[in-house]
């Protein structure tokens, strides 16, 4: 916050992001259901008409999936049909057979990344990474700048609020939201609210209005056990959070604890004092992989090996790309009863080299039981620190 009381955050997220770098490569697919999600065997099949020399595409259908996989992410036609990130294909099949398949690319999102946040970072440097598609965006000294009186700026914001999402189309030819506040928590809710190609403003004035009729869970910080939780205790809304009296708010403590029910009524009334974040470390960098199907460890080792070699290989490429190197080198396996177990050791000397973390990762497994199918495998580094240039 500046001298005269100014803080403006934004929280920056980008459409269906996968979906729609896949429709700037296949743009005959706008206005259609896509899932993304499926592997190599979804890749459109493409030939040219001998009569017109015109490109056509034929595209996987979900109708025609057989596999474990889930939904990466899904255009909003699809969303209309109940289709969801998170959901498993063959479900999705089910729901809605025709629509259109298509496998995940990450080289490319991540390239498109890179590329929309070098836009936002040319009009507004304090950003905040938090994932592939999205930021926050401490705008308040752009705003302080440009304005004389702390009246007008919300209005400032909105202007370069716009700007940001005009460099971000221009750059990437793809359409983002963006919520603004005068914190991350209202923020985050407020890029939401008007997707896709969203702006919308929420200023204090505007918490009770916006934000307390939504759904508790709408909340960056609810989850689904505290939402039930929640729920069984009368609060359903982002409202009955904030008004609630001082025996529910016992109660609350006493369920879900003191620190809990604090936070939720702070973040009911829209009040967050976490600060924009520019620059952080990695706590660990990992790979993992969930099978088309169930892996035994023996029965299934010619093609488990080569699959466990390559996430070593893509962790280490990760490692060096990024510039660390790590002590601690884990496993994780999910099994066909969906337990999950973990297994890491530390050694002596930070390491970023393929062999030897394959040789550390695969010493772990020895300490699990594996007589189980696998469902999934991953590799994981932490204990990092930077390598020297």
């Amino acid at each position: 916050m500046d001298a005269n009381g100014i803080r403006v955050v934004a929280h920056l997220d980008m459409d269906a992001f996968y979906a729609s770098v896949e429709l700037l490569r296949y743009p005959d697919l706008r206005g259609e259901p896509v899932v993304i999600g499926g592997s190599r065997e979804a890749t459109p099949r493409e030939r040219i008409d001998p009569a017109t020399g015109a490109m056509q595409r034929t595209y996987m259908r979900l109708a025609q999936y057989v596999g474990r996989g889930v939904i990466t992410t899904a255009t909003y036609p699809a969303r209309e049909l109940g289709l969801h990130s998170a959901m498993g294909l063959m479900k999705a099949a089910r729901l809605a057979p025709d629509a259109i398949l298509l496998p995940v690319d990450f080289e490319q999102y991540r390239a498109m990344s890179r590329r929309f946040k070098a836009a936002i970072r040319e009009i507004a440097p304090l950003v905040e990474d938090r994932g592939i598609d999205e930021v926050y965006i401490d705008l308040t000294p752009i705003v302080a700048a440009r304005i004389d009186d702390a009246q007008d700026a919300w209005w400032c914001a909105r202007e370069v609020a716009q700007q940001i999402r005009a460099a971000v189309r221009a750059a990437t030819g793809l359409t983002c939201s963006v919520g603004l506040a005068r914190n991350k928590l209202v923020a985050k809710i407020a890029s939401e609210l008007d997707k896709p190609d969203g702006l919308t403003l929420v200023t204090p004035d505007d918490v009770e209005d916006r934000l307390w009729p939504l759904p508790v869970r709408r909340l960056n910080g609810v989850g689904p056990k505290a939402d039930a939780r929640l729920a069984a205790l009368g609060i359903r809304t982002i409202g009955d959070a904030a008004r609630a009296d001082d025996a529910l708010r016992a109660t609350l403590a006493t369920t879900l604890g003191a620190r809990f029910a604090s936070w939720l009524r702070a973040a009911a009334h829209g009040r967050d004092d976490r600060p924009v974040v520019t620059a952080s470390e990695p706590k660990s960098i990992s790979r993992e992989t969930t099978f088309d199907r169930d892996l035994h460890a023996v029965r299934d080792r010619s093609s488990l090996t080569p699959i466990f070699t390559g996430l070593c290989e893509r962790l280490a490429d990760d490692l060096q790309r990024k510039g660390y190197r790590g002590r601690t080198i884990g496993i994780k396996l999910r099994f066909e009863d969906f337990r999950t177990v973990t297994r890491d050791r530390t050694i002596e000397e930070a390491i970023d080299d393929a062999r030897r973390i394959r040789g550390v990762a695969a010493g772990c497994l020895k300490l699990v039981d594996l007589s189980r199918r696998i469902r999934l495998l991953g590799v994981r580094v932490s204990g990092l620190e930077r390598r020297a240039r």
